[in-house]
């Protein structure tokens, strides 16, 4: 292709100051307006924040309930287990020697040998363990002797008792199936009366 003769958009002068369109500065952003929109901008972030920490804090709720107070609460305590009661103990159950290790479990927290005895009750068929106690005032007695054997029933009645020393107090445990999964096994147990 042939060359084309320079013309003067070919020579590029060296240092003419400025080149381009320059436009006068815009006469509504001055300073005033500038802080203006400044100012509020950050009333506008300090009611979030405000917001947001209420929020966050669970001062402000959205409709829905009130958070709980927390409070403390008491550690349920076991009812103290009162020894002066005498105890009988019948294996309402199948298992062979649950009455009798039911009885060392109790004589072992402290029940006199002499006050607590065991023995088969008359239906092996019994579903929930329960502690049976004669008075009112006697309940305290039950509950701690049930919780002793892991029991969580317990009843009034008097069907039972004084079957172990007369004119003592006394509280009769029948043995249910619901504790004779952790009944022991005849290899578990050493003999004596009651099963």
């Amino acid at each position: 292709m042939p060359e084309s003769a320079r013309d003067r958009f070919d020579v590029i002068p060296h240092a003419q100051g400025r080149v381009g369109a320059h436009r006068a500065e815009n006469p509504g952003m001055h300073g005033w307006f500038v802080l203006l929109w400044a100012a509020v901008a950050t009333v506008v972030l300090i009611a979030v924040g405000i917001f947001a920490a209420m929020v966050a804090m669970d001062k402000i709720s959205f409709g829905s309930a009130p958070a709980p107070s927390i409070s403390p609460t008491a550690t349920p305590t076991k009812p103290a287990l009162d020894t002066s009661y005498a105890v009988f103990v019948l294996n309402g159950t199948t298992a062979t020697g649950f009455a009798t290790a039911t009885r060392d479990t109790i004589v072992n927290a402290g029940f006199p040998g002499t006050a607590v005895a065991a023995a088969d009750a008359d239906k092996q068929d019994i579903a929930v363990t329960t502690v049976y106690y004669q008075t009112p005032a006697d309940k305290a007695g039950a509950e701690a002797l049930a919780a002793l054997i892991g029991a969580t029933n317990t009843a009034q009645s008097d069907v039972y008792a004084n079957d172990v020393v007369q004119g003592q107090k006394q509280l009769t445990v029948v043995l249910g199936l619901d504790l004779a999964k952790n009944a022991p096994t005849p290899a578990d147990t050493s003999g004596g009366s009651g099963g």
